[in-house]
């Protein structure tokens, strides 16, 4: 079975995203400009393609003159895990330019979450287990 992958569109500012999110969650770097893609419908050292593989996978791109730059409402993506460490420590970072929309907290029914909006716009939900 294939599950969806995430790829957004961004308005300009997928290099210095992808960057601040390898610097988030590590993992490996990938960042192709449009130059390198041969494309001529935007700036040449826009990104076409940027990949972030590792442990949270991310695709994205800058958004071409056709296509709709990130525009999230009613919509987050989801980090749940069991290492409560590491996920209290994305949580800040994400935090870090962004704003905490739902603290980092413990559930009554015994888990912790929350939710934190990135400076790129982009709303998280972090969890773990109790």
């Amino acid at each position: 079975m294939s599950w969806p992958d995430v790829y957004l569109l961004l308005p300009g500012t997928a290099r210095e995203a992808l960057t601040f999110y390898h610097d988030v969650f590590g993992g490996d770097l990938d960042l192709h400009s449009y130059r390198d893609f041969r494309r001529v419908d935007g700036p040449a050292d826009a990104i076409a393609h940027g990949v972030l593989s590792g442990p949270v996978n991310l695709m994205m791109a800058d958004a071409g003159p056709d296509e709709d730059a990130l525009a999230i409402q009613g919509a987050m993506l989801s980090i749940l895990g069991e290492e409560a460490d590491l996920l209290r420590g994305w949580f800040l970072a994400l935090s870090d330019g962004g704003e905490v929309l739902d603290e980092l907290e413990q559930r009554p029914w015994g888990d912790w979450d929350g939710q934190v909006r990135d400076r790129y716009g982009v709303t998280w939900l972090i969890g773990f287990t109790g």
